[in-house]
């Protein structure tokens, strides 16, 4: 069986937080963000919109683009580390508002790689024929859990939610392979701390995640049994530009060939992901039949990658 993406969709708040707002705040500076970052801004959500209300917005989306009834739904994974409350999960949030009463629900908690390990479970329980439609959600508020006077770690972070349909596709079409990895001993690295705050080790963090990105990027292409110069499109964790250039020169691909949101909306975690593939997809980036490589790292450590023959 062949599965692979049915839709997608995205959601990112309105309210837009530039690096000169954040020089206002903290000793930072515009170009300084840029240069290290790649980051001109972020969007940050209203104090009354949490992640579900993000999540059940992109979910939407995806369904429409799939052209599925929520009814048609039979699990939905939300991969998040900002749930609304510790439970009931954001996927059961959700489901009660899209009004999927058939399916089973449940969150999934690797950070950044959220959605990659959300993707590859989707797969498994599709190819079982336990379940034929999945939604599969990424979304973060990460401005509820970032230390505003911490210059290190406020500004890389945005608040968004990006969702895909996984489901049985024609033959050749889909997820062609995958890589998921874990590394708990570098889980003091990156961390949430007693007072709720994300907290990053900065230079670790770094080094780990452009080793990782490559070589999981790699990894799935040579799974496939296809070379580098065969990748039409890249979309990779928006974390930082320098991580994601270690990864594009690592395949050989040119700078039109990858995902680059990271611009416009920072790091959003486990909405990264989705989120560019959403607008990949929306804006015609990847067409019918191109070769996509979906790769990513996170807190944990953990990290994932796919690479995916796009289409129906």
């Amino acid at each position: 069986m062949n599965v692979g993406v049915l839709g997608t969709g995205h959601y990112l708040p309105a309210n837009v937080l530039t690096n000169k707002d954040l020089e206002k705040m903290v000793d930072t500076n515009d170009e300084w963000i840029k240069t290290r970052t790649g980051i001109e801004e972020r969007r940050i959500a209203e104090d009354d919109m949490d992640s579900s209300d993000m999540a059940f917005n992109a979910a939407q989306k995806a369904l429409e683009d799939a052209n599925l009834r929520a009814e048609d739904i039979d699990l939905i994974l939300v991969a998040t580390v900002t749930p609304d409350t510790p439970f009931p999960s954001v996927a059961c949030m959700i489901q009660e508002k899209l009004g999927a009463k058939q399916a089973a629900a449940m969150d999934i908690s690797a950070a950044c790689s959220g959605f990659m390990y959300g993707m590859i479970t989707a797969k498994q329980f599709i190819e079982t024929n336990a379940y034929k439609h999945i939604l599969v959600v990424g979304v973060d508020k990460l401005s509820k859990i970032t230390n505003w006077t911490d210059r290190n770690t406020c500004i890389l972070l945005g608040d968004g939610a990006g969702a895909a349909v996984i489901g049985q596709v024609s033959e050749g079409k889909g997820i062609l392979s995958f890589e998921l990895g874990a590394d708990g001993t570098g889980g003091e690295h990156l961390y949430q701390n007693d007072e709720g705050y994300l907290v990053m080790n900065g230079p670790d963090v770094f080094k780990f995640a452009v080793r990782q990105m490559p070589e999981s990027a790699v990894s799935v292409i040579e799974k496939t049994g296809y070379n580098k110069e065969d990748v039409d499109y890249l979309i990779p964790h928006q974390a930082n530009i320098r991580i994601m250039e270690a990864a594009r020169k690592r395949l050989g691909i040119s700078e039109e060939k990858m995902a680059t949101s990271v611009k416009s909306y920072g790091n959003n975690s486990a909405a990264s992901i989705p989120i560019a593939l959403s607008e990949a997809a929306e804006g015609g980036k990847i067409k019918d039949n191109d070769l996509i490589v979906l790769v990513g790292f996170g807190g944990g450590l953990t990290w994932g990658a796919v690479a995916l023959r796009w289409g129906k």
